[in-house]
């Protein structure tokens, strides 16, 4: 249903005091609207392409891999010592 000119009057009106009186407002509305917007067109499958990883999945994957091989090294060190202990026991 559309609008009547009166009602788009004051709408514009109320924008605009909201424009004036708080500007960080408007910026993270404006900001809300461009991610929706983005997040719409990438469910529409409009935007095309690959989706890249976000920062947070790429840190995680990297420390359970810098985990994965501090654990592999302290098992070879220990696996390692305890052989060359039973080499110098037999002797």
């Amino acid at each position: 249903m559309a609008w009547s000119q009166d009602e788009e009057r004051m709408l514009a009106q109320i924008e605009q005091h909201l424009v004036d009186d708080d500007p960080r407002l408007v910026a993270r509305l404006e900001s809300f609207n461009e991610r929706a917007r983005r997040s719409e067109a990438r469910s529409n499958g409009q935007l095309g392409g690959r989706r890249r990883p976000r920062r947070s999945t790429v840190i995680i994957l990297i420390s359970w891999l810098l985990m994965a091989t501090l654990i592999a090294t302290l098992l070879i060190m220990v696996l390692s010592h305890e052989a060359a202990t039973a080499v110098a026991d037999a002797f």
